[in-house]
């Protein structure tokens, strides 16, 4: 075995971590970080067959590690109708949309699409059934707004789930009537009667999406994601799906696998026969936490807060999706017993207490001093929740996305105080408490670009400012990119910094991104992705 790296990247300026500085260059072997260096000191380490890659000066980081996304479901969406606003702006235009797919469809097959944002459509509602109904006369027709926690379903699809004037919403969810008559609208637990009647899965359709929707995060630059609700529609196939993709070479990047264990899908009680306690699995596939819903998305006014919505209605204060106290408790208890990391669902503040509340039952019946249980989003939460968080080291998975995309939407629902004070990157950094950033693609684009420019700026996409005492160092939002998500997963002893032994996963991009103006951050691109020493994407034209 030969005592050569097998590729050099030279002459460039290497980020190599929180604190770490930079390098002109790196090698790497047998998949892993050799050393970093001058270019004279690395050069040295270079044998006959070595591959040497001249960056000419461009930036390299840490691969990037998308801490909360739905791979396997944004897989999924990239071959259903494209209703996000960049793609259909407006009604007329997201009717065409399913409309045109309709032609194209054998009538009585099922027409699903994704992305709509009710907000940034010129009606600022959600469709209408009948309009849905004229769109696409002949097919059953779902369509799932941009936050995954609603949807809308066509008359044919509302019949072939069995939900009629008369159905009553569901706990935890919503089945809209206005007048007494179905507007179509789903949300929450509201939406499982039409989602059991879709059409059914299978385990090789699910491996092309993990492939497909795997292939594109390489294209940004994101060599690790969290895999965010494993069972969330098809069950147990879908870790069929994982466990298939890894073995058959077919899973492009490293996945941390989010189990379901909610109270109405659920594959827990089959991954703990299986032994898939968190952290068992390898670096390219890694069993990870149990996922429980407690509520929705603030967007659609879904998520649970102590305080109602901007609109005058003071009971306007979003869904719970599992009211009863004891009851979830009891759920994060047994996982917790089991051994299992938590990734609980809490986004609202009203959420978020009963999160906090299950942990602390958890950890005094069972103390363990380092679990890292986490809250996924954890958007809104005020200074008395922060600290019961510091005291049990609970770890905030935030979207800074979110703020980028749907901030303004956010001003129309809730006060600016509010929404100023929302997802307090600054105050969890200085409480030790490592917030990573995340995308909870396809809830928002993938593109990590977008995220990195809210951390570093608090602006939205329509230059809003929110809470800029909240804004992050360049090496701070990367850092949440890398070794925080890292630490999320437990995994920061393998991955997230560029030194020896670290896992050679490394991100080159076209523009330095520690020297540019803030307003180039979203146009910079990802030139090249390794991922355990092995290029795995370049970009054409560069």
């Amino acid at each position: 075995m030969s005592d050569h790296a097998d590729f050099l990247l030279m002459n460039g300026r290497i980020w190599k971590g929180l604190g770490l500085g930079f390098a002109e260059a790196l090698a790497c072997r047998q998949g892993k970080v050799l050393a970093t260096g001058t270019d004279a000191e690395i050069m040295a380490l270079g044998g006959p067959d070595t591959r040497v890659i001249d960056l000419n000066g461009r930036l390299a980081t840490p691969g990037l590690n998308d801490a909360h996304l739905h791979l396997h479901m944004y897989g999924l969406a990239m071959a259903e109708v494209d209703l996000r606003p960049k793609s259909a702006p407006t009604l007329t235009a997201l009717l065409d949309a399913l409309r045109t797919k309709a032609a194209d469809t054998p009538k009585g097959e099922w027409i699903t699409g994704r992305g709509y944002d009710h907000f940034k459509l010129e009606t600022g509602r959600h469709p209408y059934r009948e309009e849905l109904d004229e769109a696409c006369p002949d097919h059953p027709v779902y369509i799932v707004r941009t936050c995954g926690h609603l949807a809308v379903a066509n008359s044919a699809a509302l019949e072939l789930a069995g939900i009629t004037d008369d159905t009553p919403s569901p706990e935890g969810g919503l089945i809209e009537r206005q007048n007494g008559r179905l507007t179509g609208l789903l949300a929450e637990t509201g939406r499982g009667a039409v989602t059991a009647v879709l059409p059914e899965l299978t385990v090789e359709m699910l491996i092309d999406a993990i492939e497909r929707g795997g292939r594109d995060l390489l294209s940004y630059g994101i060599t690790s994601c969290m895999e965010a609700a494993i069972g969330i529609r098809e069950g147990w196939p879908e870790m069929e799906a994982y466990l298939a993709a890894k073995q058959q070479e077919r899973l492009p990047l490293r996945v941390y696998g989010c189990i379901m264990g909610d109270k109405t899908r659920s594959i827990l009680e089959k991954a703990t026969e299986a032994g898939m306690i968190t952290g068992t699995g390898d670096e390219m596939f890694r069993h990870g936490p149990v996922k429980i819903f407690t509520d929705g998305s603030a967007g659609g006014r879904t998520a649970a807060m102590t305080w109602p919505y901007l609109g005058g209605d003071p009971e306007d204060k979003g869904l719970l999706c599992i009211p009863d106290q004891a009851e979830l408790t009891g759920m994060v208890v047994a996982a917790h017993r089991a051994g299992y990391q938590m990734a609980i669902h809490a986004i609202g503040d009203a959420a978020i207490d009963q999160v906090l509340e299950a942990y602390e039952a958890a950890l005094a019946d069972m103390p363990v001093a380092d679990r890292r249980h986490r809250i996924e989003h954890c958007g809104w939460l005020r200074p008395d929740q922060m600290q019961r968080m510091i005291d049990m080291h609970i770890i905030p998975v935030p979207q800074p996305s979110f703020l980028y995309w749907f901030g303004d939407l956010y001003c129309t629902v809730a006060e600016q105080e509010r929404v100023e004070a929302s997802h307090p990157m600054r105050t969890w950094i200085e409480a030790g408490l490592n917030p990573s950033a995340s995308t909870d693609c396809p809830v928002t684009e993938v593109d990590p670009m977008p995220v990195i420019y809210n951390m570093v700026t608090r602006k939205t996409s329509n230059g809003t400012v929110l809470g800029p005492e909240h804004r992050l160092s360049m090496e701070e939002a990367l850092h949440a990119y890398t070794g925080a998500s890292a630490y999320a997963s437990h995994e920061e002893t393998i991955k997230g910094r560029l030194e020896p032994g670290q896992l050679g996963d490394i991100a080159v991009w076209e523009r330095d991104l520690f020297t540019i103006d803030p307003d180039q951050i979203t146009a910079t691109r990802c030139d090249m992705t390794i991922l355990g020493g092995r290029v795995v994407h370049e970009r054409e034209g560069q």
